[in-house]
């Protein structure tokens, strides 16, 4: 059974204020990908290509982590409270919305028995 987390950290800059968000988001990155259980912690931002559509929320933190406990105390640290209360939260913040999803790799039963 795989413990990993993966994890889609999206945000809706508010108006003119994308790269400035972008840029106070690729400052956690650092401190975050040293974190014990962090496999991947990865800041993205949206580019128009044919084969995709566009969304509202163009930058998008990819994550893995080893487990559903490094994931959380990694939301315990004060870094990254701190990013939430200043710029999700507060009415002067970067950020207009934010959708935090986690998802497993595990499929539905994956260990119930098999019968012929």
């Amino acid at each position: 059974m795989s413990t990993r987390v993966y994890v889609l950290a999206q945000f809706r800059p508010k108006a003119g204020k994308e790269a400035e968000l972008f840029e106070v988001l690729k400052a956690l990155e650092p401190d975050s990908v040293r974190e014990q259980g962090c496999i991947q912690y990865m800041l993205t931002r949206q580019i128009s290509h044919p084969s995709a559509t566009q969304t509202d929320y163009p930058i998008v933190f990819n994550e893995i982590w080893a487990d559903g406990e490094s994931w959380a105390a990694h939301g315990r640290r004060k870094q990254i409270q701190h990013f939430f209360e200043s710029q999700v939260v507060a009415a002067d913040g970067l950020v207009d919305d934010a959708i935090v999803t986690a998802y497993t790799d595990e499929g539905y039963d994956y260990d119930a028995p098999v019968f012929a």
